[in-house]
């Protein structure tokens, strides 16, 4: 493998940079919907849209956009990705209509979906594989910490510069990320790339647009409705095409017997859930803090640190964990720990202070940091080194749609464990159907009405939704640690260390 030298560690840092960017806007904007409902006029379903076009369009072009690493050069795409994602945030810091802002945060997402797969595949040419885990240590804990991060820095800029300022701030961190990425990134592609398979792309791509489309949609209109189970079915049958098809397509978009490597699917199948249960936890956790305990945006977001804190001790830990026992011990250790703490926060009441959140965050936020830097070394490790785009990309897919999928479920779990404790009784139809609807209505009912008992209600019947989304959580997690130890090998293998040394063709950066 060709040596970068001292050179790499800058590439890291570059890409380190750029990663955080992305993935602190999956969440900043939320703390900015109330004002930008207020400054730019945005109803209801503007707001809604506002954020997912950004998570849907990630979600579903992960694929594509490792395809064409691939085939085009990985550098080349990347800077691309980069440039998109530069473009997108000027128009959105100036945009004067929610219109106007669903189109950036979409041409966000386009450049995100590029970015994220990409800065994995360049690690694995840059760096010797045997400090690959180093490097994806790094990789990881970039992509985690911008979700709690988010409404920190989101809150900090609210409170002290105009709505705009949490884009703007993207675009000095991407054209710093893209002249280092100019300079830096040395170029690579497959050594033997074949032709896209167009119809795999358009199967796969729709099938996830569907069923991200209907996670999403399921806030405004429940399970039950035609527009979401409806939407969903269809991206099911798509989905399922793509498998058929791709099972008798002469060059598949996708190896499907990747998923029959038990390092693969070891690893993949546990990041899922840890997203899957962090989606959640990021869910409810905000409203917590704003709702029950009275914090504010940025504070809500300041209370977030223990889970952050807990997370960058370990993941430094993480690589010389697998280094020395291999993966399957780490990630079945850490979804141990984050189940431990999600229980712990399944027994908070209303009357319970911010220390015990800050305890059981912190315990959770250890185990993230053990868990998702070594499913993730596990999983890249089966990938080939000249489909090391494509493949990255459907690793992130997968977490993706984890993710949409575990903001959506848990959050329903969340809403239907308070309507079904929360008190309306005495209440006019109108207020009773506000107050029951989410616990920010009959906050809003209990303060103008001066009610101190539904305020009561309200917070414990919130608590008690919480509880149950993390009991869930933590049984989530307990199953994410038993199949690292069924598909895993309990001991070090050469193959725990990802190996992306072969096949790359390489061209002077």
């Amino acid at each position: 493998m060709k040596s970068f030298g001292p050179r790499r560690w800058w590439v890291l840092g570059a890409l380190v940079v750029i990663l955080l960017a992305v993935s602190l806007d999956l969440t900043a904007l939320n703390v900015a919907l109330p004002t930008l409902s207020t400054q730019l006029h945005a109803s209801t379903g503007a707001l809604q849209w506002i954020v997912a076009s950004y998570t849907l369009v990630s979600a579903t072009l992960l694929i594509p956009a490792g395809l064409l690493g691939d085939r085009y050069g990985r550098k080349k795409v990347l800077l691309g990705g980069i440039t998109i994602f530069l473009v997108a945030s000027v128009l959105a810091t100036y945009v004067s209509s929610p219109a106007g802002l669903i189109a950036a945060r979409t041409l966000m997402g386009i450049g995100s979906a590029i970015i994220t797969p990409l800065a994995m595949s360049v690690m694995l040419v840059v760096f010797p594989k045997e400090e690959q885990p180093k490097a994806l240590a790094a990789w990881a804990a970039a992509s985690f910490l911008g979700l709690p991060l988010g409404p920190i820095i989101g809150g900090y800029l609210l409170d002290h510069f105009w709505w705009g300022s949490i884009f703007f701030i993207n675009i000095p961190v991407s054209a710093v990320a893209l002249l280092l990425g100019l300079v830096l990134i040395p170029e690579s592609r497959s050594a033997a790339a074949p032709r896209p398979d167009y119809a795999g792309l358009l199967l796969s791509t729709f099938g996830l647009v569907a069923l991200v489309y209907g996670a999403i949609q399921q806030e405004e209109y429940g399970w039950g409705d035609a527009r979401v189970w409806g939407v969903m079915a269809a991206g099911a049958v798509l989905v399922a095409a793509f498998v058929a098809w791709t099972r008798r397509a002469a060059r598949p978009l996708i190896d499907l017997s990747l998923f029959r490597d038990r390092r693969f699917t070891g690893g993949a199948v546990p990041a899922t859930l840890l997203t899957f249960a962090l989606f959640g936890v990021l869910f409810v956790t905000p409203q917590y803090f704003q709702g029950v305990l009275g914090a504010d945006a940025l504070g809500s977001g300041m209370r977030l640190l223990p889970l952050i804190g807990g997370l960058l001790v370990t993941s430094r830990l993480s690589p010389r964990l697998v280094t020395r026992y291999g993966a399957a011990l780490p990630i079945a250790g850490g979804g141990i720990i984050i189940a431990a703490g999600m229980v712990m926060g399944a027994f908070t009441t209303a009357d319970n202070g911010y220390a015990m959140a800050a305890v059981w965050l912190t315990i959770a936020g250890l185990g993230m940091g053990l868990m998702l830097p070594s499913s993730m070394t596990a999983a890249m490790g089966a990938l080939p080194a000249d489909r090391a785009g494509v493949g990255s990309a459907v690793l992130m897919t997968v977490r993706m749609v984890g993710g949409a999928f575990g903001a959506a479920v848990l959050g329903s779990l969340l809403s239907s464990g308070y309507r079904s404790h929360v008190d309306v009784a005495g209440l006019s139809p109108a207020a009773a159907d506000e107050a029951g609807d989410k616990v920010g209505g009959g906050l809003a009912v209990a303060g103008r009405l001066h009610d101190p008992g539904l305020l009561r209600s309200a917070r414990s019947a919130f608590v008690h939704g919480m509880d149950l989304t993390l009991f869930t959580g933590a049984g989530i997690m307990v199953l994410a640690a038993l199949l690292a130890l069924i598909l895993l090998p309990r001991h070090r293998t050469p193959e725990d260390t990802v190996d992306g040394q072969s096949t790359h063709e390489y061209a002077s950066a």
